[in-house]
């Protein structure tokens, strides 16, 4: 009885202490019924910035995705030093109390994720939402767009580092532990052992199969929670934590984001099969197929 009535006690803490958050997904209707409030800061994530140049969100700010998802020689998408994404931030007019939220150009959900999930990794959790659908959705509803660029005044932010992105130690204590389970995100080809042009093919001995395609429509909005929770239920319940993987650390971010919609605890390994397949003591296995 006593531990039901903590457990009680922790759950109305819990939910006191994330009154503050800010949804994870908001909709254009959303963004159109918040558009003037200061504290609202809209960064137009893509590749090129050509792309915001041509068009993006009256008073949008432009984030390209290697500013804090940068490469080196030891893999792809790497967390960012504190320092340099501190800058980053502070000059896109980031404070302390804003609320960011990230807008997609076309098919670009995943590196976008990514940018939601480092944003969270840095202390900023409950501070960053997604456009869902982005810079299209807002297109199709009739809102404009410009190609003006805004005046931005340096902002004060201030980030740290969190323990959202971990490494393969991290793994492989995951995959011994019954109270977690790690998670490919790839494409179900991938995950049996279509050859990919890594070192070794196939899965994580032991790792789940969440495709981050099939999370997503064919207007590349997050499905309803109803539908992303299907493809949750059969990997885990919501006690257990996941740990995400894919190619280099992106696509699996889609998952991510699908899983902190649905409440689970989710962490990303960031070096992903470029790194793992790499290492041959490291477990790996193909699924096996029924003659």
């Amino acid at each position: 009885m006593n531990k039901i009535i903590s457990l009680f006690i922790f759950v109305i803490a819990a939910s006191y202490a994330n009154a503050d958050d800010k949804p994870i997904l908001v909709d254009v209707d959303w963004l159109k019924s918040n558009f003037n409030d200061p504290k609202v800061v809209v960064l137009q994530v893509s590749f090129l910035k050509f792309d915001y140049d041509r068009e993006h969100i009256e008073g949008s700010r432009y984030l390209w995705p290697g500013w804090l998802g940068p490469d080196s020689p030891e893999g792809a998408l790497n967390v960012p030093e504190l320092d340099k994404a501190t800058v980053v931030l502070q000059e896109l007019g980031i404070n302390n109390d804003s609320h960011i939220i990230l807008c997609h150009i076309r098919n670009e959900v995943s590196s976008t994720a990514r940018i939601f999930l480092t944003l969270e990794h840095l202390g900023l959790r409950g501070k960053v939402s997604f456009l869902n659908g982005g810079l299209e959705q807002w297109k199709k509803a009739g809102n404009p767009v410009t190609t003006q660029v805004p005046s931005v005044k340096r902002g004060n932010v201030k980030i740290k580092a969190g323990d959202l992105i971990v490494n393969k130690d991290y793994v492989l204590k995951t995959l011994k532990s019954s109270d977690a389970f790690v998670v490919d995100a790839r494409a179900t080809r991938f995950y049996d052992g279509e050859p990919t042009g890594n070192p070794r093919d196939g899965h994580i001995t032991g790792a789940k199969n969440i495709p981050f395609m099939d999370l997503v429509d064919a207007n590349n909005l997050y499905k309803p929670l109803p539908e992303l929770q299907n493809y949750f239920t059969p990997v885990a319940s919501k006690d257990k934590e996941l740990v995400v993987y894919c190619f280099i650390g992106q696509t699996a971010s889609v998952v991510y984001m699908a899983g902190r919609l649905l409440g689970y605890n989710v962490k990303l390994y960031d070096g992903s099969m470029q790194e793992w397949s790499r290492i041959d003591s490291l477990p790996m296995e193909k699924t096996e197929k029924n003659p």
